[in-house]
């Protein structure tokens, strides 16, 4: 880790993972499949070829909490989404979104919550998508038949993907600019979550030509990340 505010946050997030027996961000989640639906842009606008050409791909989530707090607390929400083989060449693609507030600050920012499909997800930092820095937001839909709950607990995520298909609209914000959607979620009743590890989603490794993360916050997502997977070997 490069500098002492990275090295802080390994020495946390190790300690937190070593004490808990777990990974130190979004400890507790529920795994799913689901399908992405990308509609494309005949004319190209996006200018990656991954969101211009027409698609549905399988994907594999995790609906967690972020922090772990302990009861009925509000929490922080995490949907982390895989796609394997997003290009058709062997490319994985992943994407994290985080409960956030709305407007454009709010976007940026974290914000627990006690319904997890009360309000919008983002990626918290911008994308470089094409020629421009967007930030992907990720928005519920509302089901025809009213809206699901989804309490911010293990039984209440499993519960809400039980009931109806979840689903949320994917989309890309740049200022200046109408809100974008680029795809369509929806995902599929929680599976099992694996007992001896937890899948460990990586979005600066796993990203596309012409759409990947900006480094605003790449060295306090790293040092934070390999800590609590530094921290969960050492106490497993």
């Amino acid at each position: 880790m490069t500098g002492p505010f990275g090295r802080t946050l390994y020495a946390v997030a190790r300690q937190v993972a070593r004490v808990r027996a777990a990974p130190a961000l979004h400890p507790a989640g529920v795994t799913t499949t689901g399908t992405l639906e990308i509609p494309g842009d005949p004319s190209g606008r996006w200018g990656v070829d991954w969101l211009d050409r027409p698609a549905v791909h399988p994907v594999t989530a995790r609906w967690s909490r972020a922090a772990g707090l302990p009861g009925g607390l509000p929490d922080g929400v995490g949907l982390a989404l895989r796609v394997d083989d997003a290009d058709g060449a062997g490319a994985t693609l992943d994407l994290l979104f985080t409960s956030c507030g709305p407007g454009r600050l709010g976007r940026r920012l974290p914000l627990p919550r006690r319904d997890a499909l009360s309000g919008p997800y983002s990626t918290l930092t911008a994308y470089r998508v094409g020629d421009r820095h967007r930030l992907l937001t990720a928005h519920p839909v509302t089901p025809a038949a009213g809206r699901v709950r989804a309490p911010v607990t293990l039984a209440g995520l499993r519960k809400a993907l039980g009931q109806d298909a979840v689903g949320f609209r994917l989309c890309a914000e740049t200022a200046g600019e109408p809100r974008r959607m680029f795809a369509s979620l929806t995902l599929k009743p929680a599976g099992p979550e694996p007992a001896a590890h937890t899948l460990s989603f990586e979005p600066y490794a796993h990203c596309l030509p012409g759409l990947r993360p900006s480094r605003t916050l790449r060295a306090a997502r790293v040092a934070a990340y390999a800590g609590s997977r530094d921290g969960r070997r050492v106490r497993d």
